[in-house]
């Protein structure tokens, strides 16, 4: 049969399907190989990194600054005073944010008519810095001179969208951009082939609040999203399994006929995205599946280090386990571990009523199995390299909610964070006497990112992706004041 192209010659798409499976693996390769060659050059480090990876909790609900981080006793002080009565009223009114952004029930701006809401329990003076920290939080208290507290953050969604734009800077009306995680997977690239390099644990948020947009990669490509894992070892990776009936043989096997027809595919489609992550996902998933179960077989651990999180104890379990898990993965090169704490719907933090209950409750959860990991990662030489972030979207008010909560508080909350390079005993930045204003050292949420990115080794301005515009204050600056 006479060839339809000149000289015998067949069109290389054609040809590469007709070679057979092998061939156009090869191809396949070679192609995707030369597409992320940009990015193979974005993930030189930009500055001398100090962390290797990132461990992030985030609390999901807005944790009250007053009774974790940043203790004030003024509000004890003017406790039962109206704001309006308060030394404080004009220092509301005057808020660049209030009434923007205040939410208005029956044209009655609840903060200002609130009454003062004493704090409702109590602090001290911990470590040899001598921070103040809630009694909530005695086992991160004792971890206090490997922490810096930031007391000055703020940001622009007071409803709990704000989960959303904590981890990719923009606020929900703007639409979804990429997450912290995917920026540092983009930018970092692979220390296990054997690995997902993004890891999410625990309940990400609602649907209303941004859901799985908190841990996506938007416009780097979806093989930069977050994967979601459990502490269940017959089944960690719950969307990259078919389920326990199908035996290991079996499903290498299917494996490889996907990837075969993938590849078929690709040839024909070698510009979709979301088929280049495919491959690469199917490519994993085998070697995925052997290796993550391992992560959360605990056996090999001492009980000493079982201990430490809190792993005898089934009000701490749940996140010992995840954060022990977070310690092993990031043993084992995964670059980023994002662990959110009482997520679904608004988040299990949002006191709005019973704060005392609430916070007891959740802070009793997590404080251990925290301080648990933060000790665990300095005993094993590993904090040095290794960046530990707590965070929430926003605090709540200084004026009561239902007489025994709090709302929600974008103006003025607290982050941490310990190890990768990170000075600790340090409190940088303050909110005013009530905690209403961050009013020393502010800073947007995305000041966090730059400074995660920083001690990694990495830029935002030189990962920019053609095509996408991004604001400033997108990327953020460095806090170079809790930077060693």
């Amino acid at each position: 049969m006479k060839s339809p192209f000149p000289c015998g010659r067949q069109q290389r798409r054609q040809f590469l399907a007709d070679c057979g499976l092998g061939f156009t693996g090869l191809a396949l390769g070679a192609l995707l190989d030369s597409q992320s060659h940009g990015a193979t050059d974005a993930r030189l480090p930009h500055v001398t990194p100090k962390a290797k990876s990132v461990i992030w909790f985030f609390m999901n609900g807005g944790t009250s600054h007053m009774e974790s981080f940043d203790p004030k006793p003024a509000l004890n002080k003017y406790a039962g005073l109206t704001i309006e009565e308060s030394p404080y009223k004009s220092t509301v009114l005057d808020s660049p944010f209030y009434r923007k952004n205040v939410r208005d029930f029956s044209g009655v701006p609840r903060d200002l008519m609130a009454t003062v809401y004493p704090m409702q329990i109590g602090y001290s003076k911990r470590g040899h810095s001598g921070i103040e920290v809630s009694d909530w939080w005695p086992h991160v208290g004792d971890c206090i001179d490997d922490i810096a507290v930031v007391r000055s953050m703020w940001t622009t969604d007071n409803d709990h969208a704000a989960q959303l734009q904590f981890h990719t800077g923009r606020h929900i009306f703007d639409g979804f951009y990429p997450s912290i995680g995917s920026w540092v997977h983009y930018g970092l690239g692979s220390l296990n082939e054997n690995l997902p390099q993004f890891v999410v644990m625990g309940p990400p948020p609602g649907d209303c609040c941004g859901g799985v947009g908190a841990h996506d990669a938007s416009y780097l490509g979806p093989e930069h999203s977050g994967v979601r894992m459990t502490i269940n070892p017959k089944n960690p990776l719950p969307f990259g399994t078919p389920g326990d009936k199908i035996s290991r043989k079996e499903r290498r096997h299917q494996l490889d006929l996907l990837q075969d027809l993938n590849s078929f595919s690709a040839v024909e489609y070698p510009d979709d995205a979301n088929l280049r992550a495919r491959i690469k996902a199917h490519e994993l998933a085998f070697r995925m599946q052997m290796s993550v179960p391992k992560i959360v077989d605990f056996s090999a651990e001492t009980q000493a280090t079982l201990d430490l999180y809190g792993m005898d104890d089934k009000t701490t379990k749940g996140m010992a386990q995840q954060s022990l898990a977070a310690r092993r993965l990031v043993e084992q090169g995964v670059r980023f571990v994002q662990i959110y704490d009482g997520g679904g719907g608004g988040g299990g933090w949002d006191a709005h009523s019973k704060l005392k209950d609430n916070h007891t409750r959740n802070c009793k959860r997590v404080d251990k199995p925290i301080a648990g990991l933060l000790k665990d990662l300095k005993q094993r030489g590993m904090l040095d390299e290794t960046l530990v972030v707590w965070a929430t979207e926003f605090g709540r008010t200084p004026g009561a909610e239902r007489s025994d909560g709090r709302d929600h508080h974008p103006y003025g909350f607290s982050v941490w964070m310990a190890g990768g390079g990170i000075k600790g005993g340090v409190a940088h930045g303050a909110t005013d006497e009530i905690g209403f204003h961050a009013a020393e050292d502010r800073h947007y949420v995305t000041d966090i990112h730059a400074t995660i990115l920083h001690q990694c080794g990495l830029d935002s301005r030189k990962l920019e992706v053609p095509g996408q515009k991004r604001l400033d204050i997108d990327h953020g600056a460095p806090i170079h004041q809790i930077i060693g």
